[in-house]
């Protein structure tokens, strides 16, 4: 009965090392394949999570899991969240970790090189515009492809603080007649 509850020490260690690895390789893919791996899930997409949790799972705790060794998985990739969260707070981790905001429209404008680089379909595109209560294109200041892989809209109206934009790649190509003048902003 014991061999289905504990492990050895020499198991938790297996089962600690495997955790953090099968982490930071998906780290590294979410990285690499950008933040479009992080948006909002289609039937397709929750299929892949669930695909995902179940690979992690299965190597990080071996052919047969035991309660000790799901322990130590979930203890292991509470802590590597946690150690995670405090270094994305250093401006030179941050940009490992997270994809930078990517700037999908400016105006009226769809910068197709962009949406090829995040995965972004037109239809996609058009669903959030249309979510956003955007009738035409020229109703558009930007839209950014954001860290989290949700996409969002600056409809225009009064004139965008050029500072929403920061950090964001593409954001010197919206027109500047969109934003406000640094003399205009408010102290």
């Amino acid at each position: 009965m014991t061999d289905l509850l504990w492990i050895s020490p020499l198991e938790a260690l297996a089962v600690a090392i495997a955790t953090v690895g099968m982490y930071l390789c998906m780290l590294v893919l979410v990285r690499v394949l950008g933040q479009r791996v992080l948006s909002s899930m289609s039937s397709f997409d929750l299929v892949a999570v669930i695909a995902f949790g179940s690979i992690i799972g299965r190597a990080a705790l071996g052919e047969i899991p035991v309660l000790a060794g799901g322990f130590v998985a979930l203890t292991t990739l509470i802590a590597i969240q946690g150690v995670v969260g405090i270094l994305r707070q250093r401006a030179g981790v941050q940009h490992v970790v997270v994809n930078p905001p990517v700037l999908l429209m400016a105006g009226p404008h769809v910068i197709e090189e962009h949406m090829r680089r995040c995965h972004v379909l037109p239809g996609e595109l058009q669903s959030r515009l249309r979510l956003a209560g955007v009738r035409h294109f020229d109703e558009v200041v930007a839209v950014t492809f954001e860290p989290s892989g949700t996409i969002s809209v600056l409809r225009r109206g009064e004139r965008v603080d050029p500072m929403l934009l920061s950090g964001v790649v593409g954001a010197g190509q919206v027109p500047p007649e969109m934003l406000i003048a640094p003399s205009e902003r408010p102290h």
